[in-house]
């Protein structure tokens, strides 16, 4: 597996993780305490973390493929997405996991 497997789906892991926690934080201005002009921010991020989401979800699913994930890793590897700051831990965790297998360049074997 190349290393840009893997560095692109971290990058794109942090950006899903800090739009989602713009997100949860600009609704919470909206609704919680009805701060103007939060409405316009949290549709800009919606906006911006549904589609970067759907380009998470096509790297994640790319890097689990290539490193031959069991269905179960690798749905919560999609879902890390939906939760707020899970894309950080769950990045962190696959990192430590294939970074050894990356820069051997052996192959990945799947860990449940």
């Amino acid at each position: 597996m190349k290393k840009s497997v893997l560095t692109r789906y971290r990058v794109m892991a942090y950006v899903t993780g800090v739009l989602l926690v713009l997100l949860c934080l600009s609704m919470i201005a909206k609704y919680g305490m009805g701060l103007d002009g939060a409405a316009d921010f949290t549709r800009v991020v919606a906006i911006a973390h549904g589609w970067l989401y759907v380009v998470y979800l096509i790297f994640a699913f790319d890097l689990g493929s290539k490193a031959k994930w069991p269905v179960g890793k690798q749905l919560w590897v999609l879902l890390a997405g939906t939760i707020p700051t899970a894309a950080f831990f769950v990045e962190r965790r696959i990192s430590r996991e294939l970074d050894s297998q990356v820069a051997e360049g052996a192959p990945a074997v799947a860990k449940a």
